[in-house]
């Protein structure tokens, strides 16, 4: 039932329901998304964040591997990997942060640790989180250093996993057939402000508020996102001097 009313809750959120958790491309919440999007999203909602990453500690479970410690890759895998401490019953939770996707769609070439653990790992069985494997080079560089600080044995889990990821985790949620860029709960604003200024840089002829964008996510992004969530987001690029928004109009700042 609390799971149930965090989905409802989740889907509130960006007023957006995928249809069909195995497939992006079709219809969703009534409208079809085309398959010629300059950067296809997904959002995701609590609910499906919960189902996935206990999935995802279920298969470890049925595995047999019963790891000493989590190390959550930061930031998108802490907070699935507190939903695997408590499904398993891990008391011993730490996080490394690592550097690889900059902004939203974008990222470097390679993974760096920017923050790395500070602990004796010697002999000690460690599962590795993140939320998803992309490139997989997060959860690469991640494994070696666990590996270098002593860690007897080292095994890696995603809440999902795509096609492109050149490193295969152990274990995941669920496998994606078709990239997206996922946008999770706990970067929305992030996510839709990124997302925001990408389509003013490509399209600097587009001239609206934030209801315009709502129709402009769902023609370029292929997600739909309601109007109160891109105004929010909105006026914190605002704040922060990265548009300026005039009556109807959002526009760039100039730098």
């Amino acid at each position: 039932m609390v799971v149930g009313l965090v989905s409802r809750f989740g889907k509130l959120l960006l007023g957006y329901h995928r249809s069909n958790i195995k497939k992006y491309i079709g219809v969703h919440s009534g409208f079809a998304v085309s398959k010629n999007l300059e950067l296809r999203c997904v959002a995701l909602t609590w609910g499906e964040i919960y189902g996935l990453s206990k999935k995802m500690a279920l298969s470890v479970k049925r595995s047999g591997f019963k790891p000493d410690i989590v190390v959550a890759i930061s930031r998108g895998g802490v907070i699935p990997a507190r939903i695997v401490c408590d499904v398993l019953g891990i008391m011993d939770l730490l996080s490394v942060k690592v550097d690889h996707w900059l902004q939203t769609g974008d990222h470097t070439e390679k993974a760096v640790i920017k923050y790395p653990l500070n602990a004796d790992l010697t002999g000690k069985s460690v599962l590795v989180v993140d939320d998803i494997a992309d490139t997989g080079s997060s959860l690469e560089v991640t494994r070696k250093h666990v590996l270098d600080l002593g860690a007897r044995v080292v095994k890696t889990a995603t809440m999902q996993t795509l096609s492109t990821s050149t490193f295969t985790p152990d274990y995941t949620g669920e496998h994606v057939s078709e990239w997206a860029w996922f946008i999770y709960p706990w970067n929305y604003y992030e996510d839709l402000g990124n997302l925001m200024l990408r389509l003013l840089r490509g399209h600097p002829q587009l001239r609206g508020d934030h209801k315009d964008m709502a129709r402009w996510f769902r023609q370029y992004y292929g997600v739909r996102v309601s109007g109160k969530r891109l105004r929010e987001a909105a006026s914190m690029l605002n704040e922060r001097g990265y548009i300026r928004w005039e009556g109807k109009s959002i526009t760039l700042t100039p730098h």
